[in-house]
């Protein structure tokens, strides 16, 4: 009896080993901040924000050993940005930005650690906020197109779980919130430093 006990108990094993090697989705909840970059535009706005933070839910799924392809949804809590006009006229919009991306991601094994690197469309919606924090100025919603890339770490902690640490960065117009007096014409390159974990399956 302790002999087929022994023997189920390695068959299981067993399986539970060949089913981790051969894992090729993941997914993955991230912490994620959000940095702005100062902007000054030609058209003598100048547009600054203060950080904000959120969080990044990913689906990964594995093509090759490694190489994937990458959904994400990423949303900030809320962060402010501020448009100055001509020096004289201040604007504040309380912003709640939200991603949708797609992905290339390519990865490279050494033991436990797996570097990657990413890039693919993504699309940005810049939410206002109208509460205190916003301006009486009647802002609007507004969807911008552009480009996510990135680049980081894999660090596998057991067969099933690792822990990613990136520097992604998302780029995109400069948002006008629907106002002709907001236009930079300049492109952003927003910093996204993101740590979480994953779960591969």
């Amino acid at each position: 009896m302790k002999k087929i006990v022994v023997f189920f108990f390695l068959v299981a094993m067993g399986a539970a080993a060949g089913h981790a090697q051969e894992s090729r989705q993941d997914i993955s909840i991230s912490g994620i901040g959000i940095i702005e970059p100062f902007i000054a535009a030609p058209t003598d706005v100048q547009v600054s924000a203060n950080r904000g933070f959120g969080a990044l839910a990913s689906y990964r799924f594995m093509l090759t050993p490694t190489a994937a392809v990458e959904a994400n949804y990423g949303i900030t809590y809320a962060n402010k940005i501020r448009y100055l006009i001509s020096n004289t006229n201040n604007y504040v919009v309380n912003t709640r930005t939200q991603e949708i991306s797609g992905a290339f991601v390519k990865s490279f094994n050494y033991k436990k650690w797996n570097p990657f690197v990413e890039g693919g469309p993504t699309g940005i919606v810049f939410l206002p906020i109208r509460n205190t924090g916003t301006t009486s100025l009647d802002v609007k919603q507004q969807t911008q197109f552009g480009a996510m890339y990135g680049g980081g770490f894999a660090y596998e902690i057991s067969p099933s779980f690792d822990i990613r640490g990136e520097f992604r960065g998302l780029v995109t117009k400069v948002p006008t919130f629907g106002y002709s007096q907001l236009e930079t014409n300049k492109w952003y390159n927003i910093y996204v430093p993101t740590v979480g974990v994953a779960y591969h399956f």
